[in-house]
């Protein structure tokens, strides 16, 4: 698997696997991002791709300086889980 990466013209954060690209949706306005909506290749569900995908985004987001807004329940409950993210939060 790849790093995620963010492809700003398309508005999503995605990680490259061998049955698509995973991704999450956002809306940035300034200096926050959005998560709006998370996706993982039917093919690959329950596989940890959606957590790597999570953890990616969210370690992106921070070397970008970016806070977050979950409006993605998967993201959501991903930072609950992992308080280390805590700070990311808008």
């Amino acid at each position: 698997m790849s790093a995620v990466r963010d492809n700003s013209e398309a508005s999503r954060y995605e990680l490259d696997t061998p049955s698509g690209p995973a991704f999450i949706d956002y809306r940035r306005h300034g200096g926050v991002a959005a998560l709006v909506h998370a996706e993982v290749p039917q093919a690959l569900q329950g596989q940890g791709i959606g957590s790597q995908l999570a953890q990616g985004v969210l370690e992106l987001a921070r070397a970008q300086g970016l806070k977050i807004l979950p409006r993605c329940p998967f993201i959501a409950a991903y930072i609950q889980r992992h308080p280390q993210y805590q700070d990311l939060l808008a």
